[in-house]
């Protein structure tokens, strides 16, 4: 089990450390963007990237669900996997982008209800590199060439801030600015791995392979987007109810939470290659139960942290006009640590095949949004629709479960898993009503009350000898250097036996 844990730590830590970098900055940068951009044109420019995000989701039709799928499975050839998935998505990331493109003023009438018809087009443009771009960079993850992925992902989020601290700061552009460094950045990146991958990349299409590959993707792409919406709907319904400034506000509060997206985006990354490179059912579903504990665990100290620092965080990283945002801080950071556990839950189902079941857990919960953003947000504000996304999530992720039972069964640790919750729960309630809530002895008495979640939880028996032995040996900086310096070497020697492959698959093309 420890090599389990260590393995995902140590691809965990590579997937995310572009990720960390990029967020890190963008929080360091948050004083100045606030500085610079109006709360309204920092809400328009959130509405415009939740909407690209959702946007495509669609045109993606699962496909990069299916290739993660297809490209590990016995008798399918990998390089004609990725060809052929990158055939498909090529044709509906363009032509969705053609069909948009001259409906620009009344989609930024219906979405911003205002004439923004140059924001929209600049999304659109968005639209068609993001969906490139994130297909390409999951050729990094079917190598398992993390440190390339790390490279490559530190380079892109450097250029993304640099051209938007330009662009905002020194050209004054607001919401436009915000847009055009996110992803003119994302260009040169493209346009590199389509020269550098274009071997496998343009292989051709297998429309058998196709077929397959859709009947898999196309029921994960309803789901996603449905879930996806969650992050979606409750902006336009602050933006309808409360105006744009709350949506900046939302917005801000989402970006202090970014710790907690972090590790979500690592494991996001890391868990799937993991858990379907497991050949055996019964061992699968053992690591699968312990991973997951040990994943809610590390979510809810972080949440718990966020929730009682929420005041100190907003007001350390945002100007004055923003503090009111950490009255969903803590929300939002919890409702991204059940966005996590659904996502290992999708992976667990996935197992089985069975991805048509995702659509009604997260149809459900998206109607479960709706109806309380509706309720909450013009009753309660922000917090409303913070609420509201907690509640779907929680409906989300139990609906999961119970279809995980039924398809894929798997000995969840339920005693630790409620112990978890149990203590969570105490500690942020207790801490929120009976610590000072300004000042410095209330930051420190909080951080305080952050600090005793493990112990309460490793003296509570959450793990056991075995696994606490396996905690130890994470621990051991050493033996994970040791570890990441073999999986370096590891991956120098894959990624040269790749590209031989390939090069020889190339000649008996040719030949």
């Amino acid at each position: 089990m420890a090599d389990y844990l260590r393995r995902l730590a140590t691809t965990g830590f590579a997937y995310t450390g572009a990720s960390v970098l990029s967020k890190l900055i963008a929080v360091a940068l948050l004083p100045l963007y606030t500085s610079y951009v109006d709360p309204d044109q920092y809400g328009i420019a959130e509405i415009l990237f939740v909407a690209v995000v959702a946007l495509s989701i669609v045109v993606r039709l699962g496909v990069i669900e299916a290739l993660l799928r297809f490209y590990y499975l016995p008798g399918e050839k990998p390089e004609r996997v990725v060809s052929t998935g990158f055939a498909v998505l090529l044709g509906t990331a363009s032509l969705g982008a053609l069909v948009v493109l001259p409906f620009a003023e009344p989609i930024s009438r219906a979405v911003l209800d205002q004439s923004e018809p140059g924001l929209i087009r600049i999304a659109i443009a968005g639209l068609w590199l993001l969906t490139l771009y994130e297909y390409l960079v999951t050729l990094f993850r079917l190598d398992e060439r993390a440190k390339a992925y790390l490279g490559f992902s530190v380079a892109h989020t450097l250029l993304a801030i640099a051209l938007t601290v330009a662009l905002v700061v020194f050209d004054d552009r607001q919401a436009e600015g915000i847009l055009l460094g996110a992803y003119l950045s994302a260009l040169p990146f493209v346009a590199w791995l389509l020269w550098s991958e274009r071997r496998r990349l343009f292989a051709g299409l297998d429309r058998d392979l196709l077929r397959r590959m859709l009947r898999f993707g196309l029921p994960t792409m309803p789901a996603e987007l449905s879930l996806y919406s969650l992050q979606f709907i409750d902006r336009l319904i602050i933006a309808r109810s409360l105006g744009l400034v709350e949506v900046g506000l939302y917005a801000i509060a989402f970006k202090c939470s970014q710790a907690i997206q972090v590790v979500i985006r690592g494991f996001q990354l890391a868990f799937p290659p993991l858990a379907y490179s497991i050949v055996d059912d019964a061992e699968a579903r053992r690591v699968y139960a312990t991973i997951i504990t040990a994943f809610v665990a590390f979510c809810a100290w972080l949440v718990i942290g966020m929730w009682l620092e929420a005041r100190w965080i907003v007001d350390l990283l945002a100007s004055p006009e923003y503090f009111e945002a950490y009255r969903v801080v803590g929300l939002l950071a919890l409702g991204s640590a059940l966005y996590g556990i659904y996502l290992a839950l999708v992976v667990v189902i996935g197992r089985s095949g069975r991805t048509e079941f995702n659509l009604p857990a997260t149809g459900v919960g998206m109607a479960v949004n709706v109806g309380l953003n509706l309720w909450l947000v013009p009753e309660y504000g922000i917090e409303g629709a913070g609420i509201a996304l907690v509640a779907s999530y929680l409906v989300v992720v139990a609906m999961m479960f119970r279809y995980g039972d039924r398809l894929f069964p798997v000995p969840w640790q339920w005693r630790k898993l409620i112990l978890i919750a149990v203590v969570a729960t105490a500690l942020t309630v207790g801490g929120e009503l009976a610590l000072p809530s300004d000042g410095i002895d209330g930051f420190l008495l909080r951080a305080l009350a952050w600090a005793a979640f493990p112990a309460l939880l490793w003296f509570g028996s959450l793990a056991d000898a075995e696994e606490k032995t396996a905690l130890r040996q994470l621990a051991d900086i050493g033996e994970l250097r040791r570890r990441v310096a073999a999986s370096r070497a590891e991956e120098d020697e894959r990624g040269g036996a790749v590209t031989h492959e390939v090069e020889l698959r190339d000649e008996d093309r040719l030949g």
